[in-house]
């Protein structure tokens, strides 16, 4: 009887512990906005540099006061750089890009970047649609660091899309009405 129970024993101690380590893989963030709270999954095994820079952000308390700068319907939401009035924050120095195998896909947060591959600091979006022409292709169409996903507040995600929107001086797409970051914790 003691024989039969040892295996049983490590195969539920082997289960149980299977989730633990996955979430070390897959950490939970929680931004807190004025719409609402989001919640992300990071997927640090597919992309492991940019988790660890976002993370970074987030235990710094960067993104509180920054805002969703840019906001288009049928496209992304990108926030995580700027404070109210459009100013950006001084930030660490750029990443380089990291091809993560995962898809811009409804729902998912990239690294927003310029045209240089390798210059992603703090500004992240999230996808409002499938986004495929922002995947990685080749080197001379690198595209976007996808690094984890949205697993709750998709209807927080899509109000912040239904906002109106205009130009703020060189910046188009500002949403009229700020809509503010407040905080990002992780969720442990």
């Amino acid at each position: 009887m003691r024989k039969s129970l040892i295996p049983l024993c490590l195969s539920a101690l082997t289960l149980f512990s299977l989730p633990a380590l996955a979430d070390a893989d897959h950490p939970h963030v929680r931004l807190e906005t004025s719409q609402g709270p989001i919640e992300v999954e990071l997927d640090a095994q597919a992309a492991p540099k940019t988790v660890e820079n976002f993370l970074r952000y987030v235990d710094e308390d960067f993104y509180a006061g920054t805002v969703f700068h840019r906001v288009m319907q049928d496209f992304m939401i990108q926030g995580g750089g700027m404070t109210a009035d459009l100013e950006p924050k001084e930030t660490h120095a750029p990443i380089p890009l990291e091809k993560s195998g995962l898809d811009n896909t409804r729902g998912t947060i990239a690294m927003a970047r310029t045209a240089n591959p390798d210059s992603a600091t703090s500004q992240f979006f999230i996808n409002l649609v499938d986004n495929s022409a922002l995947n990685y292709r080749d080197l001379y169409n690198p595209g976007y660091t996808v690094f984890g996903h949205v697993v709750s507040g998709m209807d927080v995600v899509d109000e912040i899309a239904g906002t109106p929107t205009g130009r703020q001086g060189p910046h188009a797409d500002v949403p009229k009405t700020p809509i503010t970051i407040e905080s990002v914790k992780r969720i442990d």
